[in-house]
């Protein structure tokens, strides 16, 4: 399959319309229930710093609840970001190989992943490293696409992916889950969370080990095992201001072609919260994230430790319907190991400020942000969004961002590769979209345009293979979700198109789909759920010219979960049913780099649903 049929274009259609039916159907009685606005319009914090319904956050949101993320029980957080609008993936294989995540045809590293507040990546990679977060540890994920630099920084150009883990409410709610599948895999969790007086607890572990699959033909089975630990305690004193501290450290192993790498991921913060009024608030949080490997391989041994230290301090301030913030942050990334950079840390200062202004039915947000960079100097970007809300269900949103993305310790420095000579990335995105919100519905489409400068991409170039800047760089597209729960179903799809062009060769960045299409059904039958997923993408290339061409696919996956007594579930998921073989990236020897084919895990879980 290299592009996307008819046939499957003709469902997709199918699909979105009965949207405006199904919104007519509902328009009719909807106005006399008070709740409309927020039935299947989440709350999203990433995209304005503060809880802003999705309409109400002049974005592109989505956002994967914690029902879905227990429905779908998916191995790896890539396998629920595949096909999610304005979202590409791309994988060296299954089980903890290395994968990046594409959002609107940016590099993978132009997309900031936060686990509650805090950032997490390699600061010589500038990723982070997907394939070691466990979904089972986390609650929610709120994906904003668009530039978010002017809220966190550097290389927020393509987006913002955050992850949230539970905080605990109500009396004590301990969990345990023990299953396992196909490849000799075994799963196992445990959660116990709850909250007394003004304190809040959660604590979980987790435990995922598999003999794997082959990662390229006849290079034989490539293991993976991580053990996933989080802790998160906070204190809310009569006065209002809350105390709290959180944790999560993943460590485990991972083989590779020629090699293995054991690896940690660890987040780590406390922050504090005053309310300074009635209306200011200011918290400070203090933070650690750490990535670190230790890789053995046929070119030698190596460590590589990075470690970002940050201090954030924002100040809220209410005033009527509108809102305020502003604030600070100052960060530190350091790198140490075997390998010698010519620089191993590098600071950063910034400040600052975000207007939400809410003129009903008008609705402005503007935001701007300084960087003083100990590498680059100094850089100013923001962004400005406007809202009209035509009617109570329709809302107009149009936006202008900035964003700006400094090269990584690797791509500066790193023996052999390295490259001094780059200039950092700087780039300007322009949007509109309309959203439709309806008591039992929702539907979203925007459409975009990227005009980058200097976007660094890696590439062999007089037979070095180095990264370089491709001097201009005109990414458009346009994606079109939507939703609805009506009784016992729940259904959501995707549509996305993306052009990312190189403006001086015409051709398309390299292993980038151009259309993508997800579609997710679930039926509940009493004690008992079905559903299935259905993921389509066309072809990408794996070079710069082009000529490397890697095949379209479609996925399917099912599942089924049944309650068999109380407190008691088990759940199925059946993976790549009809057990396609497809690659969406290659080796240097022009490998194909496989994902796993059909695949079947089955867990039995004991706890609160």
């Amino acid at each position: 399959m290299q592009t996307i049929t008819m046939r499957q274009w003709g469902l997709a259609a199918l699909c979105l319309g009965a949207v405006p039916l199904a919104a007519q159907a509902q328009t009719g009685d909807e106005d006399a229930d008070s709740d409309a606005s927020l039935y299947l319009n989440p709350l999203v914090v990433t995209a304005t710093l503060a809880p802003r319904t999705a309409n109400e956050s002049l974005a592109s949101v989505t956002v994967i609840d914690e029902e879905t993320l227990r429905r779908q029980d998916p191995v790896s957080i890539t396998d629920i970001l595949r096909g999610q609008p304005g979202v590409d993936v791309s994988t060296n294989g299954s089980f903890g190989k290395n994968s990046s995540v594409f959002m609107r045809g940016t590099n993978s590293d132009s997309t900031v992943l936060m686990i509650d507040g805090i950032r997490l990546r390699s600061v010589t990679l500038g990723t982070p490293a997907w394939q070691f977060l466990d979904p089972r540890m986390f609650q929610r994920a709120e994906i904003v696409r668009g530039p978010r630099g002017s809220l966190y920084g550097a290389d927020a150009v393509g987006g913002v992916v955050q992850l949230f883990t539970p905080e605990g409410e109500g009396g004590p709610s301990p969990s345990i889950s023990v299953g396992g599948g196909s490849f000799d895999s075994q799963r196992y969790s445990a959660t116990l969370s709850g909250s007394s007086g003004g304190t809040r607890y959660s604590f979980a572990g987790s435990r995922f080990s598999t003999d794997g699959t082959e990662v390229v033909r006849e290079e034989g089975d490539k293991g993976y095992d991580n053990t996933t630990g989080f802790v998160r305690l906070s204190h809310t004193f009569d006065g209002g201001a809350e105390l709290g501290v959180l944790g999560l450290r993943a460590r485990g192993n991972t083989g590779f072609v020629g090699g293995e790498t054991d690896f940690v991921q660890q987040v780590a913060g406390v922050y504090g919260e005053l309310p300074v009024t009635g209306n200011w608030r200011s918290r400070l949080t203090l933070s650690e994230a750490r990535d670190e490997s230790d890789n053995i391989d046929v070119f030698g041994d190596s460590i590589i430790d990075t470690r970002t230290h940050t201090a954030r301090w924002e100040n809220t301030v209410d005033i009527g319907s509108h809102e305020l913030i502003a604030g600070a942050e100052y960060s530190k990334d350091e790198v140490s190991g075997t390998t010698d950079y010519d620089q191993d840390s590098r600071d950063n200062t910034a400040v600052f400020a975000q207007g939400v202004l809410d003129f009903s039915p008008f609705a402005v947000q503007l935001s701007l942000r300084h960087d003083d960079n100990e590498a680059f100097g100094e850089e100013t970007i923001g962004s400005l969004a406007l809202g009209y809300d035509l009617d109570n269900h329709h809302t107009l949103r149009t936006s202008y961002g900035t964003a700006f993305k400094a090269p990584t310790f690797n791509q500066l420095f790193f023996p052999g590769f390295g490259n001094p000579e780059l200039e950092a990335e700087t780039s300007e995105t322009f949007e509109v979209g309309m959203r439709g919100q309806y008591r039992l519905l929702f539907w979203d489409l925007a459409a975009y345009q990227t005009n980058a400068e200097n976007l660094i991409a890696n590439e062999f170039v007089n037979g070095l293979f180095a990264p370089f800047n491709v001097d201009e760089t005109r990414i458009r597209g346009a994606e079109f979700s939507a939703g609805t729960e009506l009784d016992d179903w729940t259904l959501q799809v995707a549509l996305t198109y993306t052009d990312p062009e190189d403006r001086e060769t015409g051709k398309r960045l390299r292993r980038r789909a151009s259309q993508s299409l997800r579609l997710d059904i679930d039926r509940e039958l009493g004690d008992w759920s079905l559903g299935g997923s259905w993921i389509v993408q066309n072809h990408r290339y794996e070079d710069a010219d082009n000529e490397e061409r890697l095949p379209g696919f479609g996925l399917v996956n099912l599942r089924a979960g049944w309650q068999f007594a109380p407190l008691w579930s088990a759940r199925l998921t059946v993976e790549n049913v009809l057990d396609k073989e497809y690659a969406t990236a290659r080796d240097f020897r022009g490998n194909d780099f496989i994902n796993a084919g059909r695949a079947a895990f089955v867990s039995v879980r004991f706890g609160a649903q």
